[in-house]
């Protein structure tokens, strides 16, 4: 059992056993469904999605389907779900966008943690789920508690995760939040992959030294297979394309 609270004007999930915070706004009890995997199994399983060319799904067939603003509007859906999770601005709505190949389909906003909503699409035998960014300062303390109810009403409801694609900044060190998130994801067994997005940014040195330093930052999280990603180049689309159709299968 996991406890997600809102610390000031971060996001932090923690296991129980953790220390309290200092000042706590809310708490609340997250119950993960996913059965933890070994290290050795989602190796296995990332290397066999990057080498296995007769896994198809079609990326095309892809549709908005509904938001849900608060947890008592969540449904649970048969078919798995891929899940779309980081910290506002990181580039989810972009990414998105690229992996389908659509311009609009993710709506790309100019105002960090403005809109506090589960978005969810239908693809081909699998629902995609852009979650809310968290991690905005300035966001009002009304959405980082709607942001808290959402995700203890998300995670909480015994959902069909097949893989969760945890997106970081490629520029810069894992904030707390990411590390936060990561934490909770590694114990509740979720199966992640990591987008390190907007790597086209980086120059040739400062792309050496960013993928050097994730060795050492992401050590803790020897399962997660990182991925360069780039919406403007293309880079990473096909990789992270063949890991989630292997997840979804």
């Amino acid at each position: 059992e996991m406890t997600s609270s809102l610390v000031g004007s971060e996001m932090c999930i923690r296991d129980r056993s953790a220390s309290p915070p200092r000042s706590l706004t809310r708490t609340m009890t997250l119950k993960t469904a996913n059965t933890p995997i070994s290290r050795r199994t989602i190796k296995q399983a990332d290397a066999e999605a990057a080498s296995r060319s007769e896994v198809f799904m079609r990326f095309d067939i892809i549709e908005f389907d509904r938001s849900y603003g608060t947890s008592a509007q969540l449904k649970r859906f048969a078919e798995p779900e891929i899940v779309f999770s980081g910290r506002s601005n990181v580039g989810k709505s972009s990414l998105m966008n690229k992996l389908f190949n659509r311009k609009n389909l993710a709506r790309v906003s100019s105002v960090p943690g403005k809109t506090v909503t589960v978005n969810f699409f239908k693809g081909d035998k699998v629902n995609f789920v852009d979650l809310p960014g968290y991690g905005y300062a300035k966001a009002a303390k009304s959405e980082k508690l709607r942001w808290a109810d959402l995700m203890e009403g998300y995670f909480g409801s015994e959902r069909n995760i097949a893989l969760v694609v945890q997106l970081i900044d490629s520029r810069h060190k894992p904030s707390k939040d990411d590390y936060d998130m990561l934490n909770f994801l590694k114990s509740g067994g979720y199966r992640t992959v990591i987008a390190l997005t907007k790597i086209d940014k980086l120059n040739k040195t400062e792309r050496a030294q960013r993928l050097e330093a994730f060795k050492t930052e992401l050590a803790d999280f020897p399962d997660y297979e990182t991925i360069p990603f780039s919406s403007q180049t293309g880079e990473g689309v096909d990789t992270l394309r063949k890991i989630i159709a292997s997840a979804a299968e």
